[in-house]
C-alpha cells in the first residue's frame, strides 16, 4: 500500500511540474525570446503611432528627422516603471526632479536647428540622453553637458547601450558651454535661463542656430537664434515650460 501511495505521489508531482512548465514559468528554462520579440514589436508600434499622431500631425515632415525618431527607442531612456508611458504625448520624470521632454518638443527643437550630417552640435542639459540620441542620428558629433552627475552617468550608459558612438557626455555647468570643442554649428538647450548665456553666444559658429527656452517658471518662451555676421537674429517659437538652468550649487541663472 505504501508503494502504491508513493508511485501516486510521484505521478502527481510529475504532472504538477509539467503543468508549471507549460504555464509559462521562466524558472524552468521556458523560452522568453517570443515574449521579448512581442515587447519589441509593441514598442515599435507605439513609436510609429507617436510619429504619426504627435509629430507628423503637427507639421514636422522632414524625412531624416522622422527616421531618427523611428530608430531611437524612447522607452530605453525612461525609468523601468514608466516604459509603458514612453510614447505618450507628455514629458516624464527621470529622477532628480528632471524630465524627459514631450516627443513633439524634442522634434520641434531638432527641426529648429536644421541639423546636417557634418554638424557638430552642443546640447546643454543631457537629462535622459534622448535628445542627444536623436541628434546623433542627424549630425557628425554631439557634445552634451549635464550638471547632475547621476543623470550624466545614466545617460552615458544608455547612449552607449543603444549604439550612439558619436555622443560625448560631460558632467558640468552648461552655462559655460564646452569651449574646448567650440565653435558649434548648432546648440540645443533643454533647461531655461533667464537670459541667453554669453558663453553660448560666443561658442555658436557663424551661420549657426541655437534653440533655447528663455524665462522663469511659467513665463518661458522657446526662442531660435541664428548667428549672422556676429549678431544673433531672434525668432520666438512658442511658450514652453522647462526646468531652470542651475549652477553647481543649485542656483538659477
Amino acid at each position: 500500500m505504501k508503494k502504491s501511495a508513493t508511485i501516486l505521489t510521484l505521478m502527481i508531482s510529475a504532472l504538477a511540474v509539467v503543468f508549471f512548465i507549460t504555464d509559462g514559468s521562466p524558472a524552468f528554462g521556458a523560452d522568453t525570446k517570443a515574449s521579448s520579440k512581442e515587447n519589441k514589436d509593441n514598442f515599435r508600434q507605439q513609436r510609429m503611432k507617436m510619429i504619426r499622431q504627435q509629430i507628423r500631425a503637427r507639421g514636422i515632415e522632414n524625412p531624416e528627422i522622422l527616421a531618427a525618431f523611428e530608430k531611437v527607442p524612447r522607452h530605453r531612456f525612461v525609468p523601468e516603471r514608466l516604459k509603458k508611458y514612453a510614447y505618450q504625448d507628455r514629458p516624464l520624470p527621470i529622477g532628480e526632479d528632471q524630465t524627459i521632454s514631450q516627443p513633439y518638443i524634442v522634434a520641434l527643437m531638432t527641426r529648429s536647428i536644421e541639423p546636417k550630417k557634418n554638424d557638430r552640435i552642443l546640447e546643454i542639459g543631457t537629462g535622459s540622453g534622448y535628445q542627444a540620441a536623436i541628434l546623433a542620428e542627424l549630425a557628425k558629433q554631439v557634445y552634451t553637458i549635464e550638471i547632475i552627475e547621476s543623470l550624466a552617468e545614466s545617460a552615458r550608459t544608455t547612449l552607449s547601450e543603444t549604439g550612439c558612438e558619436n555622443v560625448y557626455v560631460k558632467t558640468g555647468d552648461g552655462f559655460k558651454g564646452w569651449p574646448e570643442h567650440a565653435p558649434f554649428d548648432a546648440i540645443v538647450v533643454t533647461c531655461s535661463p533667464e537670459k541667453v548665456p554669453e558663453p553660448l553666444k560666443e561658442q555658436l559658429a557663424g551661420g549657426g542656430r541655437m534653440v533655447i527656452p528663455v524665462g522663469q517658471n511659467y513665463d518661458q518662451n522657446l526662442v531660435l537664434f541664428e548667428k549672422n555676421k556676429g549678431q544673433l537674429i531672434e525668432k520666438q517659437i512658442l511658450p514652453v515650460r522647462f526646468v531652470p538652468m542651475v549652477d553647481e550649487k543649485g542656483r538659477t541663472y
